[in-house]
């Protein structure tokens, strides 16, 4: 059998992290992964990148990128990766979908969103593990979060800005833990930094300096089998793919 490289560094995830998590909707692991990992995540999501002009609609490198990289494959399975995921959702998981969120010099950024699982079922959690390879700065490119938004469990939350955001959604809204009005949060990390987030936290990311660096991100998402998920990118050849590690992960149930 072979042995992984180690992705992440020594962390803590107990019932202080985990308290915090559930009631921001997000936990950030400044400088988590390894050098090693580092670089191999930097040319596995420069190489999506690069073959990005080539795609074929409905299976697109970004959407679909550990369908196109062996080393991005490899860590749906890895052990620390599922050690974490299982912190959270507990024993029983499903691998959902690896995402490229790669942002080069002059990117957008994008919209306030939200996403949806087990409105029916809150029993059901869904997580996404963000890597932030070179890290960013709050107005370079940086992700932001309405701490405490994740709770309102409403998949539909959508702005194009901040503005907008507060003057709508949040508007007259308290956290419901805290009883604080509701505030945007715009996070600043280090190179290497892991965050969780939940499926439901409304986050947005604002635009890249135009002169900056590529910032190489991917997202790994996982989640308690029982509902059909809209956010699922998995191709039929690739759901029957046998991965070290993930076996049973990959189908919907």
């Amino acid at each position: 059998m072979t042995i992984q490289a180690p992705i992440f560094g020594p962390y803590t995830f107990g019932e202080t992290e985990r308290e915090a998590m559930d009631r921001d909707g997000h936990f950030v692991f400044p400088e988590l992964l390894m050098p090693l990992a580092r670089e191999r995540l930097t040319e596995s999501l420069d190489f999506i990148e690069s073959i990005r002009p080539n795609a074929v609609e409905g299976h697109e490198p970004n959407r679909f990128s550990a369908e196109f990289d062996a080393y991005l494959e490899s860590l749906i399975g890895h052990p620390q990766m599922l050690a974490l995921a299982r912190k959270v959702l507990g024993e029983e998981i499903r691998y959902d979908h690896c995402v490229a969120l790669n942002r080069p010099g002059g990117n957008q950024g994008t919209r306030w969103h939200s996403h949806g699982y087990g409105e029916e079922d809150p029993n059901l959690g869904f997580i996404r593990i963000f890597f932030y390879v070179n890290g960013f700065e709050a107005d370079d490119g940086g992700l932001k979060a309405v701490p405490g938004s994740h709770l309102f469990r409403d998949r539909e939350i959508r702005a194009p800005t901040d503005e907008e955001l507060k003057s709508g959604w949040m508007a007259g809204k308290t956290h419901p833990v805290t009883g604080e009005p509701l505030k945007i949060e715009g996070l600043s990390v280090p190179p290497g930094t892991v965050i969780l987030m939940w499926t439901h936290a409304a986050h947005g990311v604002n635009p890249r300096q135009d002169d900056s660096e590529t910032r190489w991100t991917v997202v790994y998402a996982y989640r308690n089998p029982g509902l059909p998920s809209r956010a699922r990118w998995i191709s039929e050849a690739f759901e029957k793919r046998a991965i070290p590690g993930a076996e049973g992960l990959l189908r919907l149930y």
